[in-house]
């Protein structure tokens, strides 16, 4: 089975090249599951109702956050009410939502959603190791294909995740950071693997922002509000090839995608 993991959308500039994209990826690449990452889509903090009944026309099978679907009161109510929006599992458990989806594809394939939080240079949750191998024991033994999007900013935490999983789940992304790179391979046990999946958004920017408002913060030291940018959009994700008989990753592909219409 082939899955497409799309990396954190920013705001409207993002959310407009997924609408454009994803339909046409679908069918070209003969995808039977998409999970995106929407914590930036509401104006690059946040999610709102209107704009997850906006993206939940699409063909969008699992939605996964991070620290940043806070920001927006409304989410907490979503939460609750919508199981294909998660938020990070690591957070305390009296917490609204769940860290983990269970759906299935067309053909009836169960495919795990696993939603982590880092703790380097984040906040001081649980440990996402501990709680990964948690969640796999109380997944059902037909779950063979399990996806694990770690919302982290450090690179050796994210790979040391990958390691840990390695042969367990069938891929390991990371989120987060902006800043897609170039490591996507298959680990020795068979997981996919990228230390950050990168962006869906404007990338004439400073990680999505305007670089005048981001510059202003660094040159002046003091606050100022940050504004989605507009230009040069592109939609980031990866490809993985899953074998679903054993759940381990036959390929992976990174994509950067660059929209004719920005």
């Amino acid at each position: 089975m082939r899955l497409l993991f799309v990396g954190d959308v920013i705001g409207k500039p993002g959310r407009s090249i997924l609408k454009r994209l994803l339909p046409e990826l679908l069918d070209r690449r003969r995808l039977d599951y998409v999970i995106v990452n929407v914590e930036n889509a509401a104006g690059g903090f946040g999610v709102t109702p209107k704009i997850m009944a906006e993206l939940g026309e699409l063909p969008i099978d699992c939605f996964t956050s991070g620290n940043h679907i806070w920001d927006k009161r409304e989410s907490v109510q979503m939460l609750t009410q919508e199981p294909r929006l998660l938020r990070p599992a690591n957070y305390p458990g009296d917490n609204p939502g769940v860290g983990v989806h269970l759906g299935e594809t067309a053909a009836g394939i169960p495919v795990a959603t696993i939603n982590l939080e880092g703790q380097v240079f984040m906040k001081p949750l649980d440990s996402p190791f501990q709680t990964a191998e948690r969640l796999l024991g109380e997944l059902r033994e037909d779950v063979r294909v399990i996806l694990v999007d770690f919302h982290a900013e450090a690179t050796s935490e994210k790979q040391a995740l990958g390691f840990f999983l390695d042969g367990r789940v069938s891929a390991v992304v990371g989120t987060h950071t902006h800043v897609p790179t170039g490591d996507e391979r298959l680990l020795p046990g068979g997981t996919a693997f990228v230390t950050d999946v990168g962006m869906t958004g404007p990338y004439e920017s400073i990680i999505g922002m305007r670089t005048d408002k981001v510059l202003h913060r660094f040159l002046h030291q003091t606050p100022g509000g940050f504004e989605v940018a507009k230009r040069d959009l592109r939609l980031a994700a990866v490809d993985i090839d899953i074998d679903e008989s054993t759940g381990l990753a036959r390929g992976v592909e990174r994509l950067l995608i660059t929209d004719a219409q920005s």
